[in-house]
């Protein structure tokens, strides 16, 4: 076969690279084809799109941190409910103080014992000491609503016999705001070995809850 003469061969070599340089312009710089169907390019949102709108600034805490329960019963009913007992009381340890403290008092007058605690307990929000004082009033079924004490208050009294020796104890639990009051009092005779009466141990935890309500509510300053 004969030979191309140099530009002739020049002309055939370079024409298929420019054929596809004209194609891939083309194809560049014309209208991109249509996404087939099932495979749609998803869109960028608009930059402000990629922000959540903002939330309402969640109400802050009725209470922060629980008071002092040693000084939330005044010195006259502490000596009506527990006498004999020195009005200081005893504050149990805690691990965080600022969340719950509890203060006890207890002794023995005569033949007749007497146990009470005062406990504050706050919580981070109303919702959350709401559940909480619901799940302690399921688990103390038998008792009774308390009107006009704190948002809602709920008291129960029990009778428990050990060796032939009664014991009654009331417990009053108290939801108010975020936080929680819970009373327990208790009493023994060992004279008779009786418990004293329903009637006195109810109204004696309810009295005790009730100055414990107010010495809540006056820590808020």
């Amino acid at each position: 076969m004969r030979s191309l003469p140099l530009p002739l061969a020049l002309t055939a070599r370079l024409s298929p690279v420019a054929v596809l340089a004209c194609a891939g312009w083309l194809l560049s710089s014309g209208p991109a084809a249509p996404p087939a169907a099932g495979h749609q390019t998803a869109r960028t949102p608009p930059a402000e799109a990629s922000f959540a709108a903002p939330s309402a600034t969640a109400a802050a805490p009725t209470y922060t941190a629980a008071p002092s329960p040693c000084a939330a019963v005044p010195a006259a009913t502490l000596k009506s409910l527990v006498p004999g007992a020195g009005p200081a009381g005893k504050e149990i340890p805690s691990t965080d103080t600022r969340l719950r403290r509890t203060c006890s008092w207890n002794a023995l007058h005569g033949y007749d014992y007497r146990w009470l605690d005062v406990s504050f307990e706050i919580g981070e929000s109303d919702r959350e000491a709401g559940q909480e004082y619901e799940q302690r009033v399921a688990e103390k079924s038998g008792g009774g609503a308390v009107p006009g004490l704190g948002d809602t208050a709920y008291s129960v009294v029990g009778l428990t016999t050990e060796d032939k020796q009664q014991t009654r104890e009331g417990v009053v639990l108290v939801r108010l705001a975020n936080a929680l009051v819970v009373v327990t009092y208790s009493g023994s005779d060992f004279e008779t070995h009786k418990a004293p009466t329903t009637d006195e141990i109810n109204k004696g935890a309810i009295k005790a809850a009730k100055s414990a309500v107010a010495a809540l509510r006056g820590s808020r300053g």
